[in-house]
């Protein structure tokens, strides 16, 4: 059987597009490297809790359209993002607010905070940062950096913050009320049931292959159909011939413990380098859950080499240049597509990849009826 579309890969964006191709009648095959679809939102039930196997994924979006999208797929939860900073012994709320100023330096009011960050920044007298380092405490002062920023990022990056260009922080905001609120987003919440429902529902009437790598088994699937959507790496799809572009990867440690709350919230960051991992998720608290046991994930960030997962482009001035490289070739295909946030080499939320897979159908099936 000849499809209309190959798609390659069984995450958000490749199965936005199917289901906006079926929608208009057209015959999908999608096939993922993975044991299972769902990309990186994958979840999974351990111990009646919905597992997020490749990290926390809280849904949020200020665009209306995509909302309403998303939500004809599941029903969302009331899930607001509150983190905790833990730096040594002292606990923090992210992000950078009212109750996080009032803990580092006891005061109560946003004007004590203002002139304690002001009066940092002003004391160091940068004028132009060199380096992340010097960016960061540019922005916040060194109290805040020296807690919350710089532990983090040189886990995050695995390098010193000195030798970390400056662009990478563009702005870290400072938020002068008490509101723990991680997203300034009007739509916030986590999908009851979990997301692997989602991905599920938006693949109804395509063909599904797990456990099939397209790029070993391309002599085999190439002329399967009369357009590729490729969402994995562009560089891998090229054979690495222009040379690999960076990622960071993330190793998870999963485990479920005999108690029914571990640490009483589902994100919490752990600042200081002397924690090898990034922060604890406890998966039961996205969905309020009640359960007896719970289970936790630690993530710890790494280096990525060809062959591991990638999770993060590492969107530097070197790495933009190479991927200008091969969207060049891209743009030479004839019947091959790429997109998500591999193909197109970038950080998308979730919010972003429903609305550029709907876009790219937009595209498509222009003029079709």
């Amino acid at each position: 059987m000849k499809y209309d579309y190959l798609i390659v890969g069984a995450g958000l964006f490749g199965a936005v597009f199917a289901r906006e191709a079926m929608n208009r009648g057209k015959t999908c095959l999608v096939l993922d490297r993975r044991d299972h679809i769902g990309g990186n939102i994958y979840t999974e039930k351990v111990e009646d809790i919905q597992v997020h196997r490749y990290g926390a994924h809280i849904f949020h979006t200020s665009d209306k359209k995509v909302w309403d999208y998303i939500n004809q797929y599941a029903e969302f939860n009331n899930y607001i993002n509150s983190p905790v900073a833990v730096y040594k012994n002292e606990l923090y709320n992210l992000p950078f607010n009212m109750n996080t100023f009032s803990r580092m330096w006891n005061i109560r009011t946003p004007k004590e905070a203002r002139e304690i960050i002001e009066g940092q920044i002003a004391d160091l007298h940068i004028e132009e940062p060199r380096n992340l380092e010097e960016q960061a405490l540019s922005l916040v002062g060194r109290d805040v950096y020296e807690k919350l920023v710089k532990g983090y990022t040189e886990k995050q990056w695995g390098r010193d913050c000195k030798d970390l260009p400056a662009f990478i922080i563009r702005r870290l905001p400072l938020r002068f009320t008490y509101d723990n609120n991680y997203f300034n987003d009007r739509y916030q919440g986590i999908p009851v049931g979990g997301y692997t429902r989602i991905i599920e529902k938006l693949l109804e009437g395509a063909e599904v292959r797990t456990g099939v790598d397209y790029l070993k088994e391309r002599e085999t699937y190439e002329c399967a159909a009369g357009k590729i959507v490729f969402t994995g790496m562009i560089d891998e799809y090229y054979g690495y011939r222009l040379g690999a572009l960076e990622y960071r990867s993330v190793r998870f440690e999963t485990e479920v413990l005999d108690c029914d709350n571990y640490q009483g919230n589902a994100v919490v960051n752990y600042t200081d380098r002397e924690v090898p991992y990034t922060r604890v998720i406890e998966h039961k608290h996205f969905e309020f859950g009640t359960q007896k046991k719970t289970v936790i994930s630690r993530e710890y960030s790494s280096e990525w080499k060809v062959g591991d997962e990638p999770y993060y482009p590492v969107n530097d001035e070197k790495n933009s240049v190479l991927y200008e490289k091969y969207a060049s070739l891209a743009a030479g295909e004839d019947n091959v597509i790429f997109g998500g946030r591999l193909g197109a080499y970038r950080y998308y939320d979730m919010d972003k990849v429903i609305a550029s897979a709907l876009e790219l159908a937009d595209r498509e099936f222009a003029g079709e009826i």
